[in-house]
């Protein structure tokens, strides 16, 4: 395994559409999953796109702390914050990261289910030290292929909506600033930090998330 250099906002790849993969269980695709894992906990990340570490192909991983997770039965989602987690150890890793379930998306396809969103703040290992506010889809459907080949599908409500969202949209060249609807609530988490009640009445109801 190895750390993977992660591209940042301005680069080529991060803005073209990805390409699907074409034999998931190829042992190159094996190796790739094995080093995004060790590159997204070296960075404290809660999930990474292939495009992320230059690789253009349809894939993403990511894990879910049981902390972070909204309720299956929650439209909310609010409290996300996606790549980065300010919240987890002091290296910025989520606690116990390595020993959590790792979920394998290959060639993903997303279907909202209604029309509900929901604020919520997202980070990103490709805009380092920033956070924005993003709506997203509360309820959602989705299926993929996994490392054995195999098709899935999946619903997913709240934070899992959530990451799962700001994931896929890496494969078609979109980072999280291009869904806000208000740039003013884009920033540095220090930024934030330091005036988190400014944010909570620029966003009402999304309180929780400021603090």
């Amino acid at each position: 395994m190895a750390i993977l250099k992660i591209a940042r906002m301005g680069n080529p790849v991060l803005r073209a559409p990805a390409r699907p993969v074409a034999d998931p269980t190829a042992p190159a695709i094996r190796a790739l999953v094995s080093d995004m894992v060790e590159t997204m906990l070296d960075a404290g990340g809660v999930g990474l796109a292939a495009p992320q570490v230059r690789v253009p192909l349809r894939l993403v991983i990511f894990q879910l702390p049981p902390e972070r997770l909204v309720a299956q039965d929650s439209t909310d989602g609010a409290d996300a914050d996606i790549e980065g987690d300010p919240e987890g150890d002091a290296d910025g890793a989520p606690a116990d990261a390595e020993h959590l379930p790792l979920h394998v998306l290959i060639n993903p396809v997303i279907t909202p289910v209604g029309e509900d969103t929901a604020l919520g703040w997202e980070g990103c290992l490709s805009l380092p030290r920033m956070r924005g506010l993003v709506p997203r889809h509360t309820y959602i459907r989705y299926s993929g292929i996994g490392l054995d080949g195999k098709p899935f599908e999946r619903e997913a409500r709240g934070f899992h909506a959530r990451v799962v969202q700001h994931e896929c949209d890496h494969l078609d060249g979109i980072l999280y600033p291009m869904r806000m609807t208000d740039l003013s609530l884009l920033g540095y988490n220090d930024e934030w930090a330091r005036a988190p009640l400014e944010i909570a009445a620029d966003a009402p109801g999304d309180a929780e998330a400021a603090e």
